[in-house]
C-alpha cells in the first residue's frame, strides 16, 4: 500500500467524525462510536496491530478517561454547590452597581469573571454562567450570548484547573516515547510539558490583550442603535488595561507555576484592579454607552427567558465575600498541592495504577483521584457546604444535576479516548509502520512544508469546532502536531502549543459552547446568528497566533530540547 493511501486512511476516522459532526449534524454520541470503530477495523487491517494491543489501547484510554471525568465532575460540582448555596446569585449581584456603561459591564462580567470561572469549571460554563448575568442587567439574550462566547478563546486551555492541557496534551502525546528521547539528552517530560504550558501561556498572552476590545466592539456594532464599530473602540484604553490586568498574571502563572492556575489566578487578579478601577472611573469615556430602548430590539434578539436583578439575587443571606470563599480556597490549594512537597506526597500515596496493560509494553495508566483537580475540588465542595451552611438536600441537588452532565461529557469521551490511545499506540505492529498520527504528519509536512507553523493554529481550531472541546482536540491532535514539526525540523514543543492555542479560539465556533450557552437565555434555534458574530474573533486569534508561530520558528529560533539535541522520537 503506497504511503499517501496510508496517510490517507489514519486520517480518515478523524474525518468521518468531521464529516458526521459537521456535514450530518449528528450529536458526538454517534459520530464518536462510529471513528472509534473505524479506528479499531483500520489499526487491525491496515496497520496490522495485534487485537491484545488494541484492546489494551482501548483500556487505558478508559482510565485516562476517568482522570478527566473526575476533573470534570468536581468542577461542575462546585459550580452548583454554589448555586445551590446562594453564591453564585451573591456574586452576580456584586456586579450590578459597578458602571452604568454597558461596555465596562461587558468587560468585567463576561472577560474577567468569565475568565475566572472558565479556569475554575470550563466546559463551556462561562457563557453559561455569563449570559444570564448580562441579560439580567439588561442585555439583549443574543448580545449576551455572542459577548460570552467571545470569552471561550484565551482562557479555555486552563481551564477546569488545567484539564485541556493536562488530560488533552498529556494524554495526546505519546509520554512514553518522547519521555525516553528526553532522557537521552538530558531533559525530562516533566520539564518539555512545563515548556508547553509556558509556550502557551505567553502566545494567548498576547493574542488576548485586543479580546476585550474585540468583545465591547462586536457588540456596539451589531447591537448598538448606531451600528458602530467607533463606540466601542472609544473604550480601547480601558479595554487593553483589562486585558493586561488578566494576561500578565495569567501569563506569569503559566510559565512558574504551570497549567492549573493561570485563569483563576488572572481571573482573581484582573478583578481586583479592574473593579476598584472602574468604580473610580479610570480610563472610562465621559460618555457613558448603551443599547437603545428594549422596545426598539429586534424581536430575534430576545429570548424566551425573562431574568430580573431581583430573580439574580435570589433569597439567600450569602454575603458578596463569603460567596467568594470557595473560589479562593480552590486557588489556595491547588497552588499548595503543587508547591508543597509534603502536602503533594500525601495526595499522591492514593494512586491507582496500571501498567503493561495486558502485557503490552509501553500502555500503562494511572489515577491519582486525590491528587488530580477533581479531588481539590471535592474537597472545596465538602469545606463550601459547612461553610455557606448548606442543607444536606441542596448539596445532594448539586450531586444529583452534576452527575447528569457528567453522564452527557462522559458517553462521548468513553469512545473519543480509546480512539486516541489506539492511534498512538499504533507504531508497535507486525508490517513495521509507523504510528497513525506520524503517518498524518507525513502528508501535511510533504503537502504545506516550512509554511506550517502558520495553519499549526488552525488545525487546533477545526479539531475544537468538530469536538466541541479544547481538551478533546488537543487529545486528537496533538501527536499529529507534534510528528509534524518533527519532520520539518521544527520544535514539537511549540507546535503543541500552537494546538492548544488554535483549539482554545475554536471554542469561540464550538457548536456544542454555542447551544449550551443559548439554553440558558431562551435561546436556541438561533445560533447560526451568534456564530457568524463569533467567527470574526475566531480568524483574528487563529491568525494572530499563526503568525506569532512563524515569528517563533523563522525569526526568534524557539526549539526544546529535542531538536536542539537533533533527536527524534522512536514513533518518528
Amino acid at each position: 500500500m503506497s504511503q499517501i493511501l496510508l496517510s490517507l486512511l489514519a486520517f480518515s476516522p478523524l474525518v468521518l467524525a468531521g464529516v458526521l459532526l459537521i456535514g450530518f449534524r449528528w450529536p458526538a454520541k454517534y459520530a464518536m462510536p462510529l471513528a472509534l470503530a473505524l479506528t479499531v477495523v483500520i489499526a487491525l487491517t491496515a496497520w496490522d496491530m495485534t487485537f491484545n494491543r488494541v484492546f489494551a489501547s482501548g483500556l487505558q484510554g478508559l482510565v485516562l478517561t476517568v482522570a478527566i471525568l473526575w476533573i470534570i465532575f468536581g468542577a461542575i460540582l462546585l459550580l452548583n454547590t454554589l448555586k445551590h448555596s446562594g453564591g453564585i446569585a451573591a456574586i452576580r449581584q456584586g456586579f450590578s452597581g459597578i458602571s452604568p456603561d454597558r461596555r465596562v459591564q461587558a468587560i468585567i462580567v463576561t472577560w474577567l469573571f468569565g475568565c475566572f470561572i472558565e479556569g475554575a469549571s470550563g466546559f463551556g460554563t462561562p457563557a453559561a454562567v455569563a449570559a444570564p448575568l448580562m441579560v439580567a442587567l439588561g442585555f439583549p439574550a443574543v448580545a449576551a450570548v455572542v459577548v460570552g462566547m467571545m470569552v471561550q478563546s484565551t482562557p479555555v486551555s486552563f481551564g477546569a484547573v488545567g484539564t485541556p492541557m493536562i488530560v488533552g496534551v498529556g494524554a495526546g502525546l505519546d509520554q512514553a516515547g518522547i519521555g525516553a528521547a528526553l532522557e537521552g539528552v538530558g531533559s525530562s517530560w516533566d520539564i518539555f510539558f512545563q515548556l508547553i504550558v509556558s509556550e502557551v501561556a505567553i502566545t494567548h498572552g498576547i493574542v488576548g490583550i485586543l479580546m476585550p476590545l474585540f468583545m465591547v466592539s462586536v457588540m456596539t456594532r451589531f447591537f448598538g442603535a448606531n451600528k458602530s464599530w467607533k463606540e466601542g473602540l472609544a473604550i480601547a484604553p480601558f479595554a487593553i488595561f483589562a486585558a493586561l490586568a488578566f494576561v500578565i498574571p495569567y501569563a506569569l502563572a503559566g510559565v512558574f507555576l504551570g497549567p492549573e492556575f493561570p485563569s483563576m489566578i488572572g481571573g482573581l487578579v484582573g478583578l481586583a484592579i479592574v473593579v476598584p478601577a472602574a468604580k473610580a472611573g479610570f480610563l472610562i469615556p465621559k460618555e457613558s454607552w448603551d443599547f437603545a430602548d428594549p422596545k426598539d430590539w429586534p424581536a430575534e434578539w430576545m429570548g424566551s427567558i425573562e431574568m430580573k436583578l431581583d430573580d439574580v439575587a435570589g433569597k439567600t443571606p450569602i454575603s458578596t465575600w463569603m460567596a467568594w470563599v470557595p473560589y479562593v480556597l480552590l486557588a489556595v490549594l491547588l497552588v499548595f498541592s503543587r508547591t508543597n512537597d509534603t502536602f503533594k506526597d500525601l495526595l499522591n500515596s492514593v494512586s491507582i495504577g496500571f501498567t503493561n496493560i495486558l502485557g503490552e509494553a509501553g500502555i500503562s495508566a494511572s489515577l491519582q483521584p486525590l491528587y488530580l483537580p477533581g479531588g481539590i475540588l471535592v474537597m472545596v465542595v465538602i469545606l463550601t457546604f459547612f461553610l455557606h451552611k448548606m442543607k444536606f438536600t441542596e448539596l445532594k441537588a448539586a450531586v444529583s444535576e452534576s452527575s447528569k452532565t457528567l453522564l452527557g461529557a462522559g458517553f462521548v469521551l468513553i469512545f473519543t479516548i480509546p480512539m486516541v490511545r489506539i492511534l498512538i499506540n499504533s507504531g508497535v505492529n507486525a508490517s513495521d509502520l509507523p504510528s497513525m498520527p506520524v503517518a498524518m504528519a507525513d502528508l501535511v509536512s510533504t503537502a504545506v512544508g516550512g509554511v506550517y507553523p502558520l495553519f499549526a493554529p488552525a488545525v487546533g481550531g477545526i479539531g475544537a469546532f468538530i469536538a466541541g472541546s479544547n481538551t478533546v482536540s488537543n487529545l486528537m491532535l496533538s501527536q499529529f502536531q507534534f510528528n509534524t514539526a518533527e519532520l520539518l525540523g521544527i520544535s514539537g514543543a511549540l507546535m503543541v502549543a500552537a494546538q492548544s492555542v488554535g483549539a482554545a479560539a475554536g471554542n469561540m465556533i464550538a457548536i456544542h459552547n454555542v447551544v449550551a450557552a443559548s439554553a440558558t437565555v431562551g435561546l436556541l434555534g438561533r445560533e447560526g446568528i451568534i456564530l457568524r458574530k463569533t467567527i470574526i474573533p475566531t480568524l483574528y486569534y487563529l491568525l494572530a497566533a499563526g503568525i506569532l508561530m512563524m515569528l517563533a520558528v523563522y525569526v526568534f529560533g524557539v526549539g526544546d530540547p529535542l531538536t536542539q539535541a537533533g533527536v527524534t522520537t522512536a514513533g518518528g
